[in-house]
């Protein structure tokens, strides 16, 4: 089933009255909305016994939860001190979701630096190797993983290596924020054809089960030529990209993907514009 919900808390969440993180599920849940991302961007905070009440609370009000794990993860760091760190960022992020009660994790692969492109992705794909070996031998064996697609030139994640990665292990999912992909090709995303490209090229790579079931990231996003610059929203005309053709394309493929809003300070209302469209031209 197709969810939609915000990527952590918003402006409308505090000005709605709601002030504490057990408000979050009845947030999402007076909002119509079906999940909700939790960030670890500046590390995993989040303590254990938090953690349980909170995933108690999501599924009571019936909202999935996924989480997105530390923005420090680089598989392709050439220091094997810092790849152990981000092997432990990621088995800190699964134990906090295991407590939430959540399945999905989602990533960032890494960055080059000072290493040449071809031999950090060769070297990253080896850390997804160790990745995955360990994955299915624990008790995260479960647990799906969302390598995500990057909006800035100089890191990995176009969609030709998220896709590699995902080929890896059955529970490597591909994480797709379409407005990365726009702004790393300089605005390439123009409408229905050019998001049915990179569908269609999922579709001919993964298993059907992966793509069908992604996760997707969506905000407009300002770009330069480096790629990414800063999250907008909705009221952007300029650099786009248009979530209506997406929304046209998920309902014609009959895709089920979680669906996360990262627009600047307006997540939530985000999401239930893209869940109240996509209904409209589904019904």
């Amino acid at each position: 089933m197709i969810k939609f919900g915000p990527s952590g808390t918003c402006f409308d969440f505090a000005e709605s009255g709601y002030n504490g993180t057990r408000d979050i599920p009845k947030w999402i849940k007076d909002n119509g909305l079906d999940c909700f991302e939790y960030s670890f961007g500046r590390g995993v905070n989040l303590k254990d016994e938090t953690a349980k009440q909170l995933g108690e609370i999501f599924k009571i009000y019936k909202i999935e939860i996924s989480v997105h794990a530390p923005y420090y993860i680089n598989f392709a760091s050439t220091e094997e001190a810092k790849a152990e760190n981000s092997f432990g960022y990621i088995e800190k992020s699964l134990n906090a979701l295991s407590l939430l009660e959540g399945k999905r994790c989602v990533f960032h692969p890494g960055s080059p630096l000072k290493n040449n492109r071809e031999d950090a992705f060769k070297l990253l794909l080896k850390r997804m190797d160790l990745l995955s070996e360990y994955l299915s031998m624990g008790i995260y064996k479960d647990f799906i993983l969302c390598p995500e697609t990057m909006g800035k030139k100089a890191q990995l994640g176009t969609l030709d290596e998220i896709i590699e990665i995902c080929k890896i292990y059955k529970n490597f999912y591909p994480c797709i924020d379409f407005g990365h992909l726009n702004a790393r090709d300089t605005g390439a995303i123009k409408g229905y054809d050019d998001y049915k490209k990179i569908v269609d090229k999922l579709f001919d790579s993964l298993d059907e089960i992966k793509v069908k079931n992604m996760h997707i990231h969506f905000s407009k996003i300002e770009y330069t030529q480096s790629g990414e610059l800063r999250h907008l929203t909705f009221e952007d005309n300029k650099f786009g990209p248009d979530f209506e053709p997406l929304m046209k394309l998920i309902s014609d493929y009959k895709l089920t993907p979680y669906i996360v809003s990262e627009s600047a300070g307006y997540q939530t209302r985000e999401a239930k514009i893209m869940k109240n469209y996509y209904k409209k031209i589904s019904n």
